[in-house]
């Protein structure tokens, strides 16, 4: 058993009491433990390991250091020594090394040699496995660190729904993306679904092609862009840059600069994963300047879009919309031309005009494509690229979809990095000063500067007075290698020792969620492979069975806040049909990363509908976002629910049709909506209102106790609840078991009610390992009544053990024997809940014959 120990919720407890997080997070650790014997699990507890105590991250300090000290050598497909990569230098200069690193200019072995350390150090840095560059990050101000991009939703934080904002900064990294091919390699050698392989297949995203450079109209500068189709060159009828491409402010005429800057700030504050899963969402707009296709010289014009992601490929795309959908629909909401240049074979071209989709089949033959018509596509893309290699315009490529891992935190609670500076330049402590351990704070949060919290330590510094790095690393680190450290827990001068990983080897078995799939095990993936070429590790891979389980499901409760302002949205909205207004309206209208109401299309006017105490906070903020755009703002608040009525509708129109008014409305008459509640369509109580998680142990067979809710939540202490027959009925859903939606079953209670035995075998008995499985209280009382009816066999009388000394009937050896041989089987094949469907066929069969 180990314990993944530096979270994000620790550190925010630390930030609200004061309390060190070291404090609450082995106060869970015991709690933790003790829950486990309870239940009677069997672990290794001689083989613990907590990632937050200086003996365990020791040693992901000293990987961090050998990370620091590598490079990845393309030709051998291996991490070396840096050592390695200086001794070439020094002979060579840097032109003839075959190396995973970031874009670099040649030099010669005299130019390196004519470097200070401090120019050599930043040289380095280029090609170092652990590197610090700068990375556009999630930065949340509020919470003063950066977030993963699974800890945002929607432009806010996950934990507190601060606002994120996308920033560059200098972080440390790992370049994980040198390992990409031999993570492709490794999946063919391991037994994992397919499913499963095919989701880090995806993410690592292997794609074959060519590069391309385009001239730009009036400037040196070129545009490169990787492309998978170099066949279409003569199809792209416009160009994309990601709006954080470096070109992005140089090419922008004067003419458009003023929108081209103002579409930037709202598309830098969307992560990657925004960007990619909003497929609706049509945005971009016209930088003025345009490129030179170098296969026919044509002019094309040169665009920013945040459907073009920075981190992949070279941030900028040649688009061809008659055959990709995403350029299509940017093309057609743009009116920007559309070419066919592939058709397939045996059919006749057609006007791209009346298209509803494009072409995007790799198979075909070429049209209107000069020195490549008529030919079929795989032989065309390899023309085009030889064709571009002899122009030296272009080459064959291969490119990756995966990124490097940023490594830093600007947090407390994670392990410190062993990295002092001197002048600037990062260096990493000896091995001998191991552990460098946290520090102590007079505060959780970041510096009045806003530097990372470890800068308010006292002689944060080495003992030559360097400064020592304020950023810690992230939960990760400690959590991608523990598997290790378990064959040799207690060993103080080795990570693990040669013996005990050759006994050991890797992982046999790894059961874990597939929600890990791109964090987790890839991480630990990269971080084996890493550790088998410095020949620490003796298999390159470290998982060699995995199982997803699926995840044990929550029923959870919920109690139905009226909801005022969907109310009033919805009579707005009744009423605007029911006036032949609908197609003037966009209801539930996105701007940027922000939602309204309703849109009005001609009138330019955003409608927004809040309660007055939300309004009174909101009014400036709201005012203050329409200014920076074209738009109108109407607010109507409301005290309870707006008896929407045509008076009100008359003044709605009137502010639609004076475009340079803003109008705000006094609270109105307040009309009931009780009946709606009473009535037993949960689904009409979720349409106007807000569904509140409640704590599953107040309530029995649906029925809500108001008492210890009220107690429970003080803040509807004085709430009035619509009742049915005299009780409150609870809607109800199945979902994860989260703490957080208050569905979670506490195995002390289960235990004390059922003992241990049942609780187990239950858990066992809801369904195949691999399935999520819903929670039913039913259930445990069925597995209940099971085992009483087992010890029924051997207690006839409930109290004293009766049991006969006869050699068993034939009968009974048959059930026995035909039980023990399927049990066998089941548990070969992990088919736990039948082998207790096979023991309670068993118990039944011999209470049958009342054996």
């Amino acid at each position: 058993m180990g314990f993944d120990a530096y979270g994000l919720p620790a550190e925010q407890y630390a930030i609200q009491t004061g309390t060190h997080p070291a404090i609450t997070t082995y106060k869970n650790i015991d709690r933790y433990k003790e829950q486990m014997d309870k239940i009677g699990f069997s672990f290794d507890w001689d083989r613990e390991v907590v990632t937050c105590d200086p003996k365990y991250y020791k040693w992901t300090q000293w990987t961090f250091i050998q990370l620091f000290n590598s490079w990845f050598n393309n030709q051998i497909q291996k991490a070396e020594p840096i050592q390695t990569l200086i001794a070439i230098f020094e002979k060579d200069g840097n032109t003839l090394v075959d190396a995973a690193y970031d874009e670099i200019e040649a030099f010669t072995a005299s130019e390196w040699k004519s470097m200070n350390e401090k120019e050599q150090q930043l040289t380095l840095m280029n090609y170092r496995l652990a590197h610090l560059s700068d990375t556009m990050v999630n930065w949340c101000p509020e919470l003063g660190t950066v977030l993963a991009n699974d800890e945002v939703k929607e432009g806010y934080s996950e934990r507190g729904g601060h606002p994120v904002e996308r920033k560059l900064m200098k972080q440390w990294s790992l370049r994980i993306t040198a390992y990409a091919q031999r993570l492709l390699d490794g999946l063919d050698t391991i037994n994992w679904s397919d499913s499963l392989k095919e989701i880090q297949r995806n993410w690592i995203g292997r794609s074959e092609g060519s590069s391309v450079l385009f001239s730009i109209e009036g400037f040196e500068e070129k545009i490169e862009v990787f492309t998978t189709r170099p066949d279409t060159l003569f199809g792209a009828t416009y160009m994309v840059l990601a709006p954080e491409h470096e070109l992005v402010a140089k090419i922008t005429t004067k003419e458009y600069s003023k929108t081209v800057k103002k579409y930037l700030k709202w598309a830098t504050n969307r992560s990657e994963r925004e960007r990619i899963a909003d497929v609706k969402s049509i945005t971009g707009e016209f930088t003025g300047a345009y490129a030179i296709n170098p296969v026919n010289d044509e002019k094309i014009p040169i665009w920013v879009a945040d459907y073009v992601l920075a981190g992949y490929g070279t941030g900028a795309i040649m688009a061809v919309p008659g055959h990709d959908s995403r350029d299509f629909a940017f093309a057609r909401n743009f009116k920007l031309p559309i070419i066919q240049v592939v058709v397939k074979e045996g059919e006749e071209p057609t006007n791209p005009a009346s298209w509803e989709e494009s072409y995007d089949s790799k198979e075909g033959l070429m049209i209107n494509s000069g020195f490549i018509n008529g030919m079929e596509v795989k032989a065309a893309i390899h023309k085009t690229i030889k064709w571009l290699e002899k122009k030296e315009i272009g080459e064959g490529k291969i490119n990756y979809r995966l990124r490097d891992a940023i490594f830093s935190r600007q947090r407390y609670w994670g392990e410190p990095f062993p990295v002092y500076y001197k002048d600037g330049i990062p260096y990493t402590l000896d091995e001998k000063d191991l552990p460098l351990e946290l520090p102590e704070v007079d505060k959780y949060l970041p510096t009045e500067s806003g530097e990372p919290p470890l800068a308010r330590a006292k002689n944060w510094k080495t003992k030559e007075g360097y400064p020592l790095e304020t950023g810690t690393m992230p939960g990760f680190a400690g959590s991608s290698a523990y598997y290790l450290r378990y064959m040799d827990p207690h060993n103080d001068t080795e990570y693990f020792s040669k013996e005990a990983n050759e006994y050991w080897r890797d992982v046999d078995l790894y059961v874990g969620g597939d929600e890990h799939a791109t964090g987790h095990l890839l991480y630990s993936r990269f971080w084996n492979k890493f550790l088998f070429d410095l020949g620490l590790a003796c298999e390159d891979e470290p998982f060699k069975k995995l199982i997803n389980q699926g995840k044990i499901q929550g029923r959870s409760s919920f109690v139905y806040r009226v909801n005022l302002e969907k109310y009033a949205e919805y009579q707005l909205w009744e009423y605007i049909k029911k006036m032949g207004h609908e197609d003037k309206f966009i209801r539930n209208y996105r701007d940027g990363n922000r939602k309204f109401d309703f849109y009005n299309k001609e009138a330019n006017l955003i409608i927004e509908i809040k309660s007055h105490a939300k309004l009174e906070k909101l009014e400036s903020y709201y005012k203050k976002y329409i200014r920076t755009t074209d738009k109108k703002l109407l607010l109507l608040p409301i005290a309870d629910i707006i008896e929407i009525n045509d008076a009100i509708f008359e003044e709605t129109r009137q502010a639609i049709e004076d475009s340079r008014k803003q109008v705000i409305f006094d609270k109105h008459k307040i009309r009931e909506l009780k009946s709606l509640f009473v009535s037993k369509n949960i689904k009409d109580r979720k349409l106007f209102s807000t569904p509140l998680h409640v704590d599953i142990s107040f309530v029995h067979n649906d029925v809500l106790n108001i008492d210890a809710f009220k107690n429970w939540r003080s803040e509807y202490e004085n709430a009035e609840f619509i009742l049915e027959d005299g009780k409150y009925i609870c809607g109800w859903e199945i979902e994860k078991m989260s703490k957080s939606k208050h569905n979670v079953q506490n195995p002390d209670d289960l235990i004390e009610k059922y003992g241990a035995d049942t609780l187990r075998m239950y858990e066992m008995f809801l369904g195949p390992v691999e399935q999520s499985k819903p929670w039913d209280t039913n259930g445990i009382e069925g597995v209940s009544r099971f085992f009483r009816k087992f010890w029924r066999l051997f207690y006839l009388d409930g109290e004293n053990f009766s049991v006969r000394d006869a050699t068993p009937s034939e009968r009974e050896q048959t059930i026995i024997h035909k039980t023990i041989s399927k049990i066998e089987n089941d548990i070969k094949r992990f088919s736990f809940n039948t082998a207790v469907s096979n023991f309670m066929i068993c118990v039944n069969e011999l209470s049958e014959i009342k054996s």
